[in-house]
């Protein structure tokens, strides 16, 4: 398999039209064709059902397709980083975090640390704790913040905050009555939990929560995101354990109490590689290190 597969593979994904892919690729139809034929003979699956009008992706098509914009969407982050690097414009440093740290400290700090860094080009990815451990040992990424500790030698987990966690209800819900609500009472309820996938994540975290005090979840519903799973939360299908800094996501069909026990909570982690010793990340501790000050 090649690189130019998977771009074929993407105009085509797309478009879900021979012809037109062929244009936006600037070569013929026949060959662009043949091209996907040696694809699916080579993975050994059919990506695309012909037999459909218009053009159809098979499942395995459809999980394909997100694989090859995810790779070659990162493939051409580094080409631009390494040309701007080559060109000696930017030395450049990597941050990977998960998406619900953006409610607390971290969008403040990483003001102020691209404020202080002339010269060096803050390069930002979403991206789950799992993903951050691959990332820094490829040198993807310079620092992750996470929220799972990770066991792994090459790398130093640093929490940097452990933020505790509330419930998420809809509107007019009977637990809201309550001004704090305990785990045994949240594990009656049918619960959202996220993301689904990919895991080990956040999701096992909570779980264990509850398998802590001797509680398991009866009905779960699982969701992909936090978003969704507070949408899921004002659409009345489910509570769910949010960390407390989603407050600020302002919502008038979601209420948040807090949770009754102690130690329900979710560190923030800082990720770094073991024998890193950057002056980059050296600054970058020092903006994590006056947080912890001034918290």
């Amino acid at each position: 398999m090649e690189l130019r597969h998977l771009r074929y593979f993407e105009a085509v994904g797309k478009t879900l039209n021979f012809s037109r892919a062929a244009e936006l690729l600037h070569i013929a139809q026949p060959p662009l064709s043949r091209q996907i034929r040696q694809l699916e003979d080579e993975l050994g699956v059919q990506l695309i059902d012909r037999s459909a009008r218009p053009l159809a992706l098979t499942k395995a098509g459809s999980f394909f397709l997100q694989q090859c914009i995810q790779v070659l969407a990162r493939i051409d982050e580094i080409q631009q980083a390494t040309h701007r690097i080559g060109q000696g414009r930017h030395r450049w440093f990597g941050i990977g975090f998960v998406p619900s740290v953006l409610y607390g400290f971290f969008p403040e700090l990483i003001r102020s640390y691209r404020k202080a860094s002339n010269g060096v080009e803050v390069i930002l990815s979403e991206m789950t704790t799992i993903e951050q451990s691959e990332a820094l040992k490829a040198g993807r990424i310079d620092v992750g913040i996470g929220r799972l500790m990770l066991n792994d030698p090459e790398l130093v987990c640093d929490v940097i905050e452990d933020e505790p966690l509330v419930v998420a209800l809809p509107l007019r819900h009977p637990l809201l009555r309550h001004a704090r609500l305990s785990l045994k009472r949240l594990a009656t309820e049918q619960f959202i939990l996220y993301p689904a996938k990919p895991r080990p994540s956040y999701a096992d975290h909570v779980l264990q929560h509850f398998r802590s005090h001797g509680l398991n979840l009866g009905s779960v519903v699982e969701a992909n995101e936090m978003q969704t799973a507070i949408g899921l939360v004002a659409a009345g299908i489910g509570v769910t354990l949010v960390p407390s800094s989603v407050q600020r996501l302002r919502r008038d069909d979601v209420v948040y109490r807090p949770v009754a026990d102690a130690g329900v909570t979710s560190p923030i982690i800082m990720n770094f590689r073991t024998d890193d010793a950057s002056r980059d990340l050296a600054r970058f501790f020092q903006f994590v290190d006056e947080y912890k000050v001034t918290k």
